[in-house]
């Protein structure tokens, strides 16, 4: 009996292991390989290699200075964190039916676009003003994932060159709007009249608004969703292979459009939550590439909901202390987005990583990082 128990607590162990820490090993030797290269690079290039050392402690602890210890950069920090978490889900959601979202910026801007004018142009109490606009902004996003999802599923368009295009024109078509249709009269603004104050959502302290706690929630139910449900797990089916899960009556078409219409949605409501929680106005020029970094974010999470969380803390802390970086240490700025391109290359390529630290991969684990049922 006694060993019996010794044999399922080893188990649970292993189990715990093989199911939580394991998978941190990659995304945590990217992040750890991305830093010690970004270093080299600035020993490298500074006038000495005393110079350079001192360059790389000051920079390093001026990211984690300016985004952590003080009080404004924490704020500042979560509320960066908040679209990435939103743009980031847009991403994995649509990786787990097989298909690749480029297009969360796209989503982005037409969400904040819907959101906007219904905050400005709508008048409703102040606690269902904000809801409806968020609601507003969510259809508009869910509209611009239907085109390529539908494409998708009914023409078989690649996503990736489709998702790209329309970005281009979500991006071009809310700046054209903004400068010659919804422009605020007052001729030294480029920008919409302000949303009322009854759509806008609360700060708690500083720049902090409820759309962190909004997007940390919607983390947790697309988790469960994907996780836990009859849906998601048909989603993940089709991802994983789309003719047994037409064999098992899965309609995998639907699946397509139905993980792009969520996407949208999703990082839609990071758009218009920048605005009620922010900006209170949508400027031209409003496209922050945040639907650009939550493909890094997403991949470093390995396209899991919750590890999304912590990724987009380590993405929004870049984001805020790269300045710090940039004023400490004398270094350019563009050393932080050489991080982040670093950090996606080696979890695109776990292989790579694997390779420099001897850690053998699983059999499970040797698949490629896009479902290849859908490439190709």
């Amino acid at each position: 009996m006694a060993k019996e128990e010794g044999i399922n607590g080893q188990e649970g162990k292993r189990s715990f292991r093989e199911r939580f820490l394991r998978p941190l090993v990659v995304p945590v030797l990217s992040i750890l390989t991305s830093l010690i290269i970004v270093a080299i690079i600035i020993v490298v290039t500074a006038d000495s290699p005393a110079d350079g050392l001192e360059k790389v402690a000051n920079g390093y602890w001026g990211i984690i200075d300016g985004a952590f210890l003080r009080r404004s950069g924490l704020i500042n920090t979560l509320v960066a964190t908040s679209p990435l978490i939103l743009t980031s889900l847009a991403v994995a959601i649509p990786f787990h039916a097989g298909l690749f979202n480029i297009g969360a910026e796209g989503q982005y801007m037409m969400g904040a676009l819907c959101g906007t004018l219904v905050g400005i142009y709508l008048d409703l109490p102040p606690i269902i003003h904000p809801a409806v606009v968020i609601l507003a902004a969510v259809a508009g996003g869910m509209v611009w994932g239907f085109i390529p999802g539908l494409l998708k599923a009914w023409l078989n368009s690649h996503e990736v060159i489709n998702t790209i295009m329309l970005n281009f024109i979500a991006i071009a078509l809310v700046n054209m709007l903004v400068r010659n249709v919804f422009k605020d009269p007052n001729p030294s603004t480029v920008q919409t009249l302000p949303i009322k104050e009854t759509a806008e959502l609360a700060r708690i302290t500083g720049r902090l608004h409820w759309g962190f706690f909004i997007a940390v929630a919607m983390a947790i139910l697309a988790w469960y969703f994907l996780f836990k449900t009859t849906w998601g797990f048909a989603l993940r089916t089709t991802g994983q292979n789309p003719d047994a899960a037409d064999y098992a009556g899965i309609r995998y078409k639907r699946w397509f459009v139905y993980s792009f219409v969520i996407a949208g949605g999703l990082a839609a409501m990071a758009g218009i939550m920048e605005v009620q929680g922010l900006t209170r106005t949508l400027p031209v020029n409003f496209a922050a590439g945040y639907g650009f970094d939550a493909i890094a974010v997403s991949l470093l999470a390995g396209n899991n909901p919750l590890a999304i969380i912590p990724a987009s803390l380590i993405f929004g802390a870049l984001r805020i202390g790269g300045d710090f970086l940039q004023i400490r240490a004398g270094l350019s700025v563009h050393i932080v987005s050489i991080f982040r391109a670093l950090i996606l290359l080696f979890v695109a390529a776990p292989e790579i990583v694997r390779a420099i630290y001897r850690v053998r991969a699983k059999p499970d684990e040797e698949a490629e990082v896009v479902p290849p049922t859908r490439w190709g």
